[in-house]
């Protein structure tokens, strides 16, 4: 499993670089691990030689450094990133995993899409695997993905029709209960959405071929620009296989302000139900008003190549796989 990992991690190498890719690394130290209201991240304090002490953070994705790059000129970039999220432990979670990210300035979604399918291929071909599979599931890596929005995934898996209960929490909930997703008193419409994704839907996509998920509610796409057909969702997509959530791609938004009204009100939420916030980049923030157009993918290459190899957990494919005493939860 560890030698198909590495034959696959050169095969993408060898496909980013054939796009015309140009491969970065960014640091891991971070002012700001990033600002999801659910990301938990690794703090750190940076000691200068006068003793003086400054927070950072190990970075939960290269997103905020690489879209300084592309502001500061570059067109397409990848990262093969070691990432950390804290408080994340599991079958497919692991809390440093390697992260493959990219960026096509001035491209269309659906490119980036496309990507998503050719870099399935390219490590199954490389894996030498002729299905994905996870749990009884399986996926042919070289059949072109479904693309299923988010609304036509919700009628067709939960029976909810999620347009008209947009902004209706109530509404939202009593229908998420009518699909037997029990909800708490005190979820969000987010925590409701999450709820249903993952009871409901998620385990149903991704089987016989990917799935490409698209046009997110605007509320769960805080990265993302919003469709110009339809202000009611976002240029957001998720890449699944058998189940499972190999990747998460946006057009990327460029409006600072926008941005920020984003990030401050998930921090609200964050302090809320954790008690804590992170703080803003404030230079990323600068970036995005010279950031040209641009569409990106987050990929979890480790997932990918579990699903490649046949491995049940993510350890058995990292080389190195974090110690915690067997503690890891299914």
């Amino acid at each position: 499993m560890l030698l198909a990992r590495s034959r696959a991690l050169a095969a993408l190498r060898d496909w980013f670089a054939g796009q015309g890719f140009v491969e970065v690394e960014t640091s891991a130290l971070q002012v700001s691990p990033g600002n999801e209201t659910h990301l938990h991240a690794f703090a750190t304090e940076v000691v200068a030689p006068n003793g003086a002490r400054t927070g950072r953070y190990l970075h939960t994705s290269p997103e905020f450094a690489m879209k300084k790059l592309l502001a500061a000129g570059e067109t397409h970039i990848v990262s093969y990133a070691r990432v950390f999220r804290n408080q994340e432990r599991g079958a497919l979670h692991a809390p440093e995993f390697t992260m493959v990210e990219w960026y096509r300035a001035n491209a269309p979604q659906e490119t980036v899409m496309a990507d998503c399918a050719a870099v399935v291929a390219a490590v199954a071909q490389a894996a030498g695997a002729t299905r994905l599979s996870w749990r009884g599931r399986t996926a042919d890596p070289f059949a072109s993905p479904e693309v299923l929005t988010v609304a036509d995934a919700f009628t067709r898996y939960a029976g909810i029709d999620l347009l008209r209960v947009l902004d209706d929490r109530e509404s939202f909930a009593g229908r998420a209960e009518d699909a037997s997703v029990r909800i708490a008193d005190n979820d969000t419409w987010s925590d409701v959405f999450s709820r249903v994704l993952t009871e409901r839907i998620a385990d149903n996509l991704g089987t016989g071929r990917p799935t490409l998920l698209t046009a997110y509610p605007v509320a769960e796409a805080a990265l993302a620009r919003l469709d110009p057909d339809d202000a009611r969702v976002a240029q957001r997509f998720e890449l699944y296989a058998c189940g499972v959530e190999l990747a998460n791609g946006f057009a990327e938004l460029t409006d600072a302000d926008e941005q920020r009204r984003r990030f401050v009100a998930a921090m609200d939420e964050r302090e809320r139900i954790y008690g804590e916030r992170y703080p803003l980049d404030e230079d990323f923030l600068v970036a995005l008003d010279a950031m040209p157009p641009a569409c990106g993918v987050a990929l979890g290459f480790d997932r990918l190549a579990m699903l490649a190899t046949g491995a049940d957990h993510i350890d058995q494919v990292q080389w190195t796989p974090f110690e915690d005493g067997g503690e890891s939860n299914p």
